[in-house]
């Protein structure tokens, strides 16, 4: 076995989904390790449009519970955004319906309402929700795992059983699909346009009548631009036709964004599965293997939830 015997846990992936978990073990005590491939501005959770709210993920209990959990969490970060990318940010949930969005985070977000006609031109929920600046999260994760005596090591890992660690952690993502192997897990392209902000200061989701998703999500000197979802789709590179047409279906809801400028594109794979899973089981040898892995579009609305049941797992 590949390690390092002074390290009690291996978190294997250094997404948000891995970052977080590791941050959570470490500031328990734990003597943690962070393997990944790509440093976090490779990462899929770098190119994430990152708004506190569930996409595609399951099931739909746990990930309330996950969710409402990282809210509290995201709450007290965006005391200070400047540090942590986290900042509570009002805007309308297109063709969400209020009975149900209450039913589903009402408690904790009490100024719920339905927007106005002068908000949105269609049925909508106004909501105030944490919006995360991945730029600034991710860099700021790493450097709270290293202040908690956590270290990082880019490496790749292609046999889980060979990391040398009494407990491991899988956060693959995407890649539990060859690593665990779990033929489950699928991508979901998603593609995004930065362009520079001409004022704009609330978010926007949209599920027009032609049923396609856009989205706007507004920071200080920026506007993400979004989206897709392409079911099954492996391409990263940036299409020229659709990045226009994201920015011509935006600018249909935000006019201002129309000649604004472009400022870069990106696109990540979503690691969608039926479920998450998040689970411990033993290996042959009788190690810890917690899997945490499966988020889809969900993995910063519920990263801390998770990553505190991983250290759970991690610790029976």
């Amino acid at each position: 076995m590949d390690g390092d015997p002074s390290s009690d846990v291996v978190v294997v992936g250094g997404g948000v989904i891995g970052l977080t978990t590791a941050v959570v073990l470490a500031e328990r005590g734990r003597r943690v390790r962070v393997w990944t491939r790509d440093p976090v501005e490779r990462t899929t959770s770098w190119v994430a449009g990152a708004l506190w709210w569930p996409h595609r993920i399951d099931p739909v209990t746990s990930a309330r519970a996950w969710a409402l959990r990282s809210l509290e969490v995201y709450e007290a970060l965006a005391a200070d955004p400047d540090r942590t990318g986290v900042r509570m940010v009002e805007g309308v949930l297109g063709e969400a319906d209020l009975e149900e969005a209450t039913a589903w985070a009402g408690r904790r977000l009490p100024g719920l309402r339905a927007a106005t006609a002068a908000e949105y031109a269609g049925p909508g929920v106004w909501a105030r929700l944490p919006l995360v600046d991945m730029t600034v999260h991710l860099p700021w994760l790493r450097q709270r795992l290293l202040d908690a005596g956590g270290t990082i090591e880019t490496r790749t890992v292609s046999d889980l059983v060979s990391v040398g660690a009494p407990v491991v952690v899988n956060c693959t993502g995407l890649g539990a699909r060859e690593l665990v192997p779990d033929a489950s897990v699928q991508p979901v392209r998603g593609q995004l346009v930065v362009v520079a902000n001409p004022g704009i200061r609330t978010w926007v989701v949209s599920t027009g009548a032609d049923g396609e998703m856009a989205y706007c999500f507004p920071h200080p000197d920026r506007l993400l631009l979004g989206g897709t979802a392409d079911d099954g789709a492996w391409s990263t590179e940036p299409d020229p036709a659709v990045a226009e047409a994201i920015v011509r279906r935006c600018a249909a809801l935000r006019p201002e964004i129309a000649g604004a400028r472009v400022l870069g594109h990106r696109v990540g794979l979503r690691p969608v599965r039926g479920a998450v899973r998040l689970e411990r089981e033993l290996m042959a040898d009788g190690r810890a293997l917690v899997h945490n892995y499966g988020h889809g579009g969900g993995g910063v609305t519920v990263a801390w939830g998770c990553a505190e049941e991983a250290a759970a797992l991690a610790s029976c």
